[in-house]
């Protein structure tokens, strides 16, 4: 279809298909088996004739298979995730053939507690079964089976979505490249469940509830909006709150001293309780809210986290968010700590944001760059072009990185590695050194850094890198899981240097370090006759603004690595311009040295 000219996908419509027949129903985790089950989905974009662009999107709680534009000329809401999938946007439909389907249990067209029990002839209410992600995510499968789609490019999605695309990623192995998990978890922690189990609570009480059997005309209202009020609290951070509400008063100057809503987040929560009521079923609530809390990743392999993401052979991408306390970076982390330490390559970023749990829908900017990023380098994976990319010229919002950090001593630390090595790069900025290795040695690579805007450069070159502080990055890898790892221009600005350089020799055969010397004869000069903090070509920052928090020479370095029991396999000190080492005396005479260290 043809997209409009703000990049929406267009007019759409809602398809339905019977994925399960009545006469053969399908088996569900609880025990029981439910048949007929009918599908709602949307597509977007169109199907490549290799068949190897399919992304398919998995909602959270609150959402349905209208993920992005609109269902006629006069509907003014477009789909949920509309900013991020479209012509030229992070899930672009110009590339990728996109669906998404309303979950199993919900309340937009797949089968769920307000679908009609062929067995009675009245919706089933409470008498339909509990369903899981796990049959969620079953379900979706078979949707796929019916489209004839045996391969996906990636699943992904936010929230509950993310768990879906952990789900596929687990069951079904071979069927999906790439899972793309957003503000998302393994398993709810007693907090969340918490806050589901209010909610549903309110739901019960309700006294229009009726055991669930409440007709269509009047539904829990009141216990339906207080769930949604409970829920979207979680969903927002306390900064956002703060910034957007504060303690203003909606409609008067003063104090009305009664138990109306007076302040604005009160009257914003109950406009938000008010027209969720309009668009989702109570039932559908209780359901989906406890396949949340029903999930457990880990529980499928004995509880052991490890032995269940051993069985997946996809590509991941793992995002989080600052703000977000609900499904907290933390979480994400164990994602990350668990597949790093089955050696498994994995792209990692906590993106900054006051949004909180929402970020996932109101960062478009972020999200698209890395998503955008991520889906390309899959795609030219799947067709035999794995090669990282040039980066391109920055796009809106994105900055060139530092040209302070640009490293002189790339060629040097290139020839010493060996072709088809495993090589961590740690502090790896945009990528530049590791995607030279992959080009022109065939390593493969993986990289930590700390600074957000490097991370999606990374990602966007199709390079598996962390997001994460070095001093605490490299723990969870498996002992001498690299052949190298790689410490360019950064054991200076480390706390503690000392544990930081052990872990990487547990880690790694080999760690090749290179950094300023400070005892160069331009900085002697500087503090000689200047008087003042060297500025020189390898230590470009003034001493306010400099990561630099170690001043450090050859020989200091030298000493250092006896004292740790550390072997010196090579030292090779750089001049300025100079490619080739410097022979005399070169604690004087060198601005930078590279040095080659291993385990005594």
């Amino acid at each position: 279809m043809a997209a409009s000219s703000d990049n929406s996908v267009g007019i759409v419509a809602t398809q339905h298909v019977r994925v399960v027949e009545a006469d053969d129903p399908m088996p569900l985790d609880c025990g029981k088996m439910l048949g007929p089950i009918d599908v709602a989905y949307e597509t977007y974009g169109q199907l490549t004739p290799e068949r190897d662009n399919v992304v398919l999107i998995c909602h959270a709680l609150s959402g349905d298979a209208h993920v992005a534009g609109v269902h006629g000329p006069d509907d003014r809401k477009p789909g949920w995730w509309d900013i991020m999938v479209g012509p030229g946007k992070g899930i672009d439909t110009n590339k990728y053939f996109v669906i998404c389907s309303n979950v199993l249990g919900g309340c937009r067209g797949t089968t769920g507690p307000g679908s009609i029990d062929p067995a009675t002839g009245r919706p089933y209410g409470l008498t339909f079964p509990i369903v899981t992600i796990g049959d969620m995510v079953r379900v979706q499968k078979r949707l796929l089976d019916k489209l004839g789609i045996e391969r996906v490019l990636c699943v992904l999605g936010g929230s509950m979505g993310g768990m879906q695309a952990l789900q596929w990623a687990v069951r079904y192995p071979e069927t999906i490249h790439a899972a793309a998990v957003i503000a998302s978890t393994t398993r709810l922690g007693a907090q969340a469940i918490a806050f589901d189990a209010v909610g549903r609570n309110a739901i019960l009480a309700d006294p229009n509830f009726a055991g669930g059997g409440y007709p269509e005309d009047q539904p829990p209202v009141s216990g339906l909006g207080i769930a949604r009020m409970i829920g979207h609290i979680t969903y927002l951070s306390e900064k956002s709150m703060h910034e957007k509400f504060g303690r203003a008063l909606r409609r008067a100057d003063n104090y009305s001293y009664d138990f109306a809503s007076e302040f604005a987040v009160e009257t914003y929560l109950d406009y938000q309780g008010q027209t969720f009521v309009e668009r989702f079923d109570a039932n559908s609530y209780l359901y989906i809210t406890k396949a949340m809390d029903y999930f457990d990743l880990a529980a499928e392999a004995g509880g052991d986290l490890t032995a269940a993401l051993s069985r997946t052979h996809s590509r991941f991408l793992v995002l989080s968010f600052s703000s977000d306390w609900l499904f907290t970076p933390r979480q994400s982390e164990d994602i990350c700590d668990t597949l790093t330490g089955l050696c498994r390559p994995v792209r990692y970023c906590n993106i900054e944001s006051p949004y909180g749990h929402d970020a996932f829908l109101l960062e478009p900017d972020t999200l698209g760059r890395i998503l955008s990023g991520f889906l390309d380098s899959m795609h030219r994976e799947v067709r035999g072009q794995a090669q990282p990319t040039a980066l391109p010229s920055p796009s809106p919002g994105e900055t060139d990185p530092d040209p302070r950090r640009a490293r002189v001593d790339y060629e040097l630390i290139e020839a010493l590695i060996e072709p088809g090595s495993r090589v961590l790069d740690v502090g790896c900025g945009d990528g530049e050194l590791l995607a030279r290795l992959v080009r022109d040695k065939g390593i493969q690579a993986e990289g930590i850094e700390i600074d957000q805007e490097q991370v999606i450069r990374c990602i966007k070159r199709g390079l598996p890198v962390i997001h994460r502080d070095i001093e605490r990055g490299v723990g969870t890898y498996c002992e001498t899981c690299f052949d190298y790892a790689i410490l360019s221009q950064t054991v200076q600005t480390l706390k503690d240097p000392a544990r930081a350089l052990l872990e990487l020799h547990r880690v790694a055969r080999r760690v090749i370090v290179s950094f300023p010397n400070f005892a160069h004869w331009g900085c002697r000069l500087q503090l000689l006759l200047g008087g003042r903090a060297p500025v020189t070509s390898q230590l470009p920052f003034e001493w306010h603004d400099s990561p630099n928090i170690h001043c450090l020479s050859l020989k200091d370095f030298d000493r250092f690595c006896r004292s740790l029991g550390l072997r010196i396999e090579k030292r090779i000190p750089l001049g300025t311009r100079r490619r080739r080492p410097i022979r005399a005396c070169p604690n004087l005479l060198a601005s930078q040295a590279v040095y080659v260290t291993s385990r005594a």
